[in-house]
């Protein structure tokens, strides 16, 4: 059933509602996997605010009798993310989001809702900024069923119970404890599943919780005049405890951590070669085929291998694990594919999306094992340009399992590693021509690299972390990315000529004001885009015209820039121009905070970012549901007797950003390549409408695994910092900003921040004209790029930040050089030396 045929039969129910076993009963549904289905229809309805859920299994139509006044066209419904403050943002979900701005949500306006939740916002007037501004009319969906935080027992008896602060900041409001729902039920048998390491699987018993990390049910759900109550269902363990970090995250986040039974039974019984199959698909066997990876990776889901031809040219074979082939539509494995969206990988470990049994084994491209893939065989001449392509079922035999680091020497003409891979050698180097060809072709078209490092935690022996260090990215790794963007392109391409509803990966134009707020940041730096005049539109607010009436005054103007002709190339040349510069690191991370966020869609919008009119992705079904749906859809073409060629016009692959002012027309386009087969006739694989809810969820589940990556690092980087409070480092000043400098050491690769109300010898002030922190008796100045010296001042756990001061001898590098320290300051940085080091409370020293 179709989500409109959905909708129309509530509506036509007794009051425009109807409830789940009325739903089930009408509908004729069987088994748990029918009814499986209809709940996550929805779900997925009453997160878009289609329908609004009235109770525990009653759903309705959103009508305004229902307590909302007002109309539709004041209604919005979207995710609710909160600040510390106690103030929120609400992101209109993509269906109805008439602008990019998010909702702006006073205090007053929270209405008991909690981070996360999909809600329906009324909108009111905007505010004098043009920020649009809102309050929460109704939850439609609450998404933080558990909570994880730090348990306290109550202090007096005046209290009603024992508390929970939330590990997520932005919940401001404890979840309270009645008493006697602080005792845990027994373990259950997915105690086993918790990502720890061995010596940690055994949960000792914790008869104090004072202090400790649990996991809490919410059993009633807070309103504006009472808090969250709940009951505690897991002690996680202390703070410094080994894993209790990456458990925290899990449960913060709400990553599904445990495969059902019944996915693993059907893991198992798929998890087998099909040698009639092997014998009815294309022969790569016998091709020096290899996989490139990372040291640690353990699913191989890409191999690839070029040859040269006698005129120069190439032939790039990409060859992708066919997850389609053991992942069957509306299977327990593809439920709970779809549900977890995409692998979450942190620092020491994975959730994956698919079983141990697919994801390691069966589709894993092991070397010397016989494995079914998906290739797309490139034909290329010899200045790097696509000219053709084909799609095909086939089958492989890896030559060898190859890592980054073996690479790179190879590369770099280490004697020991080439002499390890005699047969190999003069494969890579002929990849790495073939890369830096398609590299080149790439800048020309104006596809930006930002090139930004990323941090890269260290562990020892015995998994304790022991620093942190930027990632080294070599002519290995970026040979890889080359050959998995065109294998990515070519198959969009392909899909699109045919005219057949697909998944897209898009990078939509910058907004106007992102923009114009870049470039006046830029602009102090002595920097531009190049944009020219900017086209503006000045508008009133019906507020301010009202304010001035009769007051003999005009009502307040503000501009606000229209649409903007900025392409890829003006980022592109920027960032060539900052290579190598003090400024290069801040002004590319306020570059890429200014484009806006790559996501999915059904609907083909181009990639900014790369400059390519078509893309999707395709070459990581292990680990991206959407890369196992692009699958389906080519296997499905295949099958009814497409051919999977397909040729590439010149200014095919063209920017459609070249000609910013005409858009996708101004470039040499044809909706059909010359040797194309023309358009698919027949019945769709995969329906528009599914497609479209398929990458709504995929955008929100990768969003949330990159969330928790990122917050778990910074998390053990803030751990690993706790035992050097008092100790002296070497920065580089990344962001002056209004409330202080933000500062990266040099050599452990740490953020932190200096405030600025704690620079005393001097009364400092942020000029946002320069982008700098200046002193006003001294004079003395502070720039991105400057380095400095800090100190380590204090730690910031619950917040996931560092604190500094600066050394006051040291001094900014455009400022005067200052007298040495004063003996005030010597003083608290001998007493902050002579801190005892926190310890846990086993009495070990602190783990990470």
């Amino acid at each position: 059933m179709t989500d409109r045929e959905l909708l129309a039969r509530v509506a036509r129910s007794a009051g425009g509602k109807a409830g789940y076993k009325q739903l089930v009963r009408e509908l004729g549904l069987g088994g748990g996997r029918e009814r499986r289905l209809l709940l996550e229809q929805l779900a997925r309805l009453t997160a878009r605010g289609e329908l609004v859920k009235l109770d525990r299994e009653i759903w309705s139509i959103p009508r305004t009798s229902t307590g909302v006044s007002g109309t539709r066209d004041n209604l919005a419904a979207g995710r609710l993310d909160l600040h510390r403050d106690g103030y929120g943002f609400v992101r209109p979900n993509a269906r109805q989001a008439t602008g990019n701005d998010d909702i702006f949500i006073p205090p007053d306006g929270i209405n008991g809702a909690m981070q996360g939740d999909q809600v329906l916002v009324e909108l009111e007037l905007p505010r004098a900024d043009g920020r649009r501004l809102g309050r929460i009319a109704r939850v439609l969906e609450r998404r933080n069923p558990t909570v994880v935080g730090t348990f306290h027992y109550a202090r007096s008896d005046r209290q009603q119970g024992h508390t929970v602060v939330p590990f997520d900041e932005r919940m401001t409001q404890s979840i309270l404890i009645p008493l006697g729902e602080e005792v845990p039920p027994e373990p259950r048998e997915s105690t086993p599943h918790r990502v720890l390491g061995e010596e940690a699987r055994i949960t000792p018993d914790h008869d104090d919780l004072e202090g400790l990390i649990v996991d809490v049910e919410i059993t009633s759900w807070p309103t504006p005049t009472r808090p969250p109550m709940g009951r505690v269902i897991e002690v996680l363990g202390h703070p410094d405890d080994f894993g209790v970090d990456v458990e925290m995250m899990i449960r913060k986040h709400q990553l599904p951590r445990v495969f059902p039974e019944n996915v693993l039974v059907e893991a198992r019984s798929v998890a087998h070669l099909d040698m009639d199959e092997v014998a009815r698909r294309r022969d790569f066997r016998g091709l020096p085929i290899v996989t490139i990876d990372g040291e640690t990776a353990r699913d191989f889901d890409d191999a690839v291998l070029v040859e040269e031809h006698a005129d120069g040219g190439y032939e790039l074979q990409v060859h992708i694990a066919d997850v389609a082939e053991y992942v069957q539509p509306g299977t327990d494995l593809d439920l709970e594919a779809r549900l977890r969206g995409t692998s979450v990988y942190f620092p020491d470990r994975a959730i994956p999306m698919l079983p141990q049994e697919l994801s390691t084994d069966i589709c894993s491209l092991r070397p010397g094992e016989d494995r079914l893939v998906l290739s797309c065989v490139m034909q290329l001449d010899a200045a790097g340009n696509i000219e053709s392509y084909e799609i095909s079922q086939g089958v492989i035999s890896s030559a060898a399992r190859m890592t980054y680091t073996k690479v790179h020497l190879i590369l770099e003409g280490d004697e020991e590693t080439r002499a390890a891979y005699p047969e190999l050698t003069d494969d890579f180097e002929r990849m790495q021509k073939l890369a830096v060809l398609m590299n080149r072709r790439r800048e020309e078209r104006g596809s930006i690299d930002f090139d930004l490092p990323e941090p890269v935690i260290q562990f020892d022996e015995q998994g304790q972390m022991r620093g942190v260090t930027k990632s080294e990215r070599t002519w290995a790794n970026r040979l890889i990315e080359e050959f998995m963007l065109a294998a990515n392109e070519c198959v969009a391409t392909w899909l699109e000529d045919l005219g057949v509803p697909s998944l897209y990966r898009i990078h939509e134009k910058p907004e106007p004001r992102r923009v114009v707020q870049f470039e006046e940041l830029a602009a102090s730096f002595g920097y531009s885009l190049g944009l020219g005049a900017l086209p503006v539109k000045r508008v009133q607010t019906r507020g301010e015209r009202r304010e001035a009436y009769g007051r003999g005054r005009s009502a307040r103007t503000h501009e606000l820039p229209e649409d903007i002709a900025v392409t890829p190339k003006m980022y592109q040349r920027l960032a060539k121009r900052i290579e190598g510069k003090p400024e290069e690191r801040i002004l590319s991370y306020l570059m890429l905070r200014s484009l806006q966020q790559a996501r999915y869609s059904e609907i083909n919008e181009g990639h900014f970012a790369l400059a390519a009119p078509s893309y999707t992705h395709f070459t990581s079904p292990i680990r991206r549901y959407p890369d196992l749906i692009v699958h389906r859809i080519a296997k499905a073409l295949l099958r009814y007797g497409v051919q999977g060629k397909g040729a590439i016009r010149e200014g095919r692959l063209d920017s459609p950003w070249t000609h910013p002012h005409e858009g996708f027309a101004g470039v040499v386009l044809s909706r059909r390549s010359p040797a194309a087969t023309g358009a698919f006739a027949g019945e769709p694989p995969i329906p528009e409408p599914e497609l479209a809810q398929i990458a709504e969820e995929t955008s929100q589940t990768e969003r949330r695994a990159a969330e928790a990556e990122r917050e778990l690092v910074e998390w053990k980087k803030v751990r690993f910092m706790e035992d050097k409070v008092g100790e002296e480092f070497a920065g580089l000043v990344l962001n002056p900003t209004k409330y202080g400098l933000f500062v990266e050491l040099t050599e452990l690769f740490v953020e932190g921040l200096v405030p600025i109300d704690t620079m005393r010898d001097d009364r400092y002030t942020f000029r946002e004209n320069t982008h700098e922190i200046v002193g006003e008796r001294w004079g003395r100045k502070f720039r991105a790029g400057d380095r400095v010296q800090v100190l380590l001042d204090r730690i910031l756990a619950q917040e996931r930040r560092l604190q500094f001061s600066i050394v006051e001898e040291f001094g900014g590098s455009f400022g005067p050089k200052r007298a040495p320290s004063s003996p005030k300051t010597k003083k608290r940085k001998e007493a902050l030396r002579k801190t005892p080091k926190r310890r846990n409370r086993q009495g070990r020293g602190r783990r990470s």
